[in-house]
């Protein structure tokens, strides 16, 4: 009876070296997902950021401007992190660099390059 069993864990999966996987290996699956998510989802946000802050540091006077809420107008002052936005005749209003999401007049000349 036990040479039948012996011979049933002969016929078995054989061995592994010492049972334990080879650390590269188990690590690379996690490794090539970072590497696609960094290609995919990572860079092309932190190119965007970088982006839009070059476009709000390079703000000046007269540059028709969008702001995040959707706002249209052109800047008349700038005063260190604020900006005055003209948005119809006799009407101003103050707003932050930070709120400002386009620059309409910039784009239109990036256009007829």
């Amino acid at each position: 009876m036990f040479d039948l069993v012996s011979s049933a864990y002969a016929m078995g999966a054989t061995a592994t070296d010492g049972g334990q996987p080879n650390a590269i290996a188990s690590l690379l699956p996690f490794a090539l997902m970072f590497v696609v998510l960094y290609l995919l989802i990572l860079r092309p946000q932190m190119k965007k950021q970088k982006d839009q802050q070059r476009l709000i540091d390079e703000l000046e006077k007269k540059d028709a401007i969008v702001t995040s809420g959707g706002i249209h107008g052109v800047i008349e002052n700038i005063k260190d992190d604020i900006l005055v936005v003209k948005i119809a005749e006799n009407v101003k209003i103050e707003v932050s660099r930070a709120a400002v999401s386009k620059v309409k007049n910039k784009e239109n000349a990036d256009d007829k390059k």
